[in-house]
């Protein structure tokens, strides 16, 4: 520690939002950059590099190949693919020179199929996996939590080719079963949730999420049959659909001062024309419609309006993970402006759709014969009774209602529990969307050309070690699983005189000759108590203590994740030690 390149903080800083980036800055792991750009300290590096070791050892394990692309790339295979537009703002797009386009990868598949493509021409070939480990750059909107989500960060991708889709499922459940082996060896805590491909593309896709209050993810569990999804890609149950013959027409109504749904019910149920006989009107009974402004990969704009029951809200997670490559934001008075048909806060579908220039789609609970409360697009009004099916038709169906604890499992029925997650694994099958733009095809045993099928598989290296520090921490600091920690044991001279010091530091030289890698903090003229609070910030699985009890022969361990202390004769304390870690 007296040479060590390391700088613990007392305080937290500033712009720290979680726990993983309060202690991994407090504790000299990182240092911050710019926003969303880190540099690792030898600390920091050590812990990375442990885990790169292990994701690393995990791939070859399971027999896939490791290459390595260049980060800096050209435009034209990523035009190919449709990636150059669908990226918008989050590519980090330059020109050379030459003013020839480039970006900075913030993946590789193009690169993988190429590079298959110029190797291989034959079934024959087939199957093969290959994966890197390489910086990744996207230019993040919001990056925050420190290493979590950052603009630059290294990533895992591998790519699995195969001649048809049988084949694909096996190698989807090779690459399954070595992101299991790899966070269990990390030491993390994890869920396998369904997930939704977004702009990769493809069928079949997986999140792997480590559970953590603070995660930016949520997921959806089913405790009766075990299901469990990421949010965006839980389906909502449709109901039946209802007979509506008999309900009576609809009837527009004068609702002044109604600008919420909640004035809007209260009116509802305070006049006696609009009161229910058989219980009061809630929320649910209302239809809103969400007004968004949809911007399309090559720059157009269009309106969209999403009806969904009253109690609840558009998610735009959902909602941009189901439009995908296409982003939305909400209506903006000036939007509304441009569009005087949609009368802002009275908009009703009878207005709406794709024949009157404005696409209209409903939430799945939206069925036909289902009666709402809605806009009666008049400033104002609203219409009761109008009825989906009978009344108005929508232009199809969009999931993007905001989930809650208690939602129907779409698998059993059964009530969803809602949790919060890191992502640390994305697992896809592809199929055949970049091999097609990038004619990756081989010759089958017959003879004929046929394009090649690809999975998709990526684990956040950089990632994965906020994840471990937030599953792995206490009010005093880190608790690094022994698997990834940046030393075996922080060894600790706690006292003044010479034989305090000349003995710890030949109890560290005869760990390290055991293998057991060791942290020394042999600074002079630091208190025994800065060198326990540090011990405990820095966060390294055995902590041993020279110091008092020298006097009586022994030295004290103590196990960082749990507290527990013993003490130990120093004549066989280095392989009690060895023992204790292996």
């Amino acid at each position: 520690m007296s040479t060590l390149f390391v700088r613990t903080l007392r305080d937290d800083p500033a712009d720290a939002e979680v726990p993983s980036h309060r202690l991994l800055v407090r504790a000299g792991y990182v240092r911050r950059i710019a926003p969303g750009i880190f540099s690792w300290l030898p600390l920091g590096y050590r812990v990375y590099r442990n885990v790169e070791k292990i994701v690393r050892e995990q791939m070859d394990a399971a027999g896939f190949q490791e290459v390595h692309f260049p980060a800096l790339l050209p435009r034209e295979p990523f035009e190919r693919t449709g990636r150059w537009d669908d990226y918008g703002d989050t590519l980090f797009r330059l020109t050379d020179r030459r003013d020839a386009d480039f970006l900075l990868a913030p993946t590789h598949e193009e690169m993988f199929t190429l590079m298959v493509k110029g190797e291989f021409s034959s079934y024959k070939d087939l199957p093969i996996s290959l994966y890197q480990i390489q910086t990744k750059y996207r230019d993040e909107a919001r990056p925050r939590a420190g290493v979590l989500r950052g603009r630059e960060f290294v990533m895992k991708d591998s790519y699995s080719f195969d001649i048809d889709d049988a084949g694909l499922e096996r190698s989807y459940a090779a690459h399954r079963q070595a992101y299991i082996n790899t966070f269990d060896a990390l030491g993390l805590r994890y869920v396998i949730v369904s997930a939704m491909s977004g702009a990769m593309g493809g069928s079949r896709s997986e999140e792997f999420l480590a559970p953590c209050e603070n995660g930016e993810d949520t997921f959806v569990s089913c405790p009766g049959c075990g299901y469990a999804a990421n949010v965006e890609a839980m389906t909502t149950p449709v109901p039946d659909i209802v007979a509506s013959v008999e309900l009576p027409p609809a009837v527009v109504l004068d609702t002044p001062d109604t600008p919420t749904i909640e004035t809007l019910v209260d009116i509802s149920n305070a006049r006696v024309e609009s009161a229910r006989a058989d219980r009061p009107w809630v929320a649910a009974d209302t239809l809103k419609n969400v007004v968004l402004q949809v911007t399309d990969p090559d720059g157009t704009t269009r309106p969209l309006v999403v009806g969904i029951p009253g109690d609840r809200d558009v998610d735009l997670k959902r909602l941009e993970a189901a439009l995908a490559p296409a982003t939305a934001r909400p209506f903006e008075d000036e939007d509304f402006d441009r569009h005087p048909k949609l009368v802002k806060g009275y908009i009703g579908p009878q207005a709406l759709g794709t024949e009157r220039g404005v696409e209209f789609l409903v939430d799945p609970r939206v069925v036909d014969g289902t009666a709402w409360i809605t806009g009666a697009n008049e400033r104002g009004r609203h219409v009761y009774g109008l009825v989906a099916g009978r009344d108005f038709t929508a232009d199809g169906v969009i999931d993007v209602a905001n989930v809650r604890a208690g939602d129907l499992c779409p698998s059993c029925g059964s009530a969803v529990e809602l949790s919060r997650g890191i992502e640390i694994g994305h697992i896809f099958q592809l199929g055949r969307k970049y091999a097609e733009a990038l004619d990756l095809t081989v010759l089958d045993e017959s003879g004929r050309q046929v394009t090649v099928t690809m999975g998709s598989y990526g684990i956040g290296v950089s990632r994965a070690v906020a994840a471990i520090a937030e599953q792995h921490h206490d009010d005093s600091g880190l608790m690094w699983p022994q698997s990834v920690a940046p030393a075996d044991v922080y060894l600790i001279a706690a006292g003044k005189d010479e034989q305090t010091f000349a003995a710890a530091a030949d109890l560290g030289d005869q760990l390290e000759a055991m293998g057991v890698s060791v942290l020394f903090d042999d600074r002079r003229g630091v208190s025994p108590g800065v060198k326990f609070n540090d011990s405990e910030l820095i966060g390294v699985p055995v902590i041993v203590v020279v110091g008092k009890k020298l006097t009586e022969g022994l030295v004290e361990v103590k196990a960082r994740s749990t507290g527990e202390r013993v003490d130990v004769p120093i004549g066989v304390a280095a392989t009690t030690i060895r023992e204790t870690i292996s």
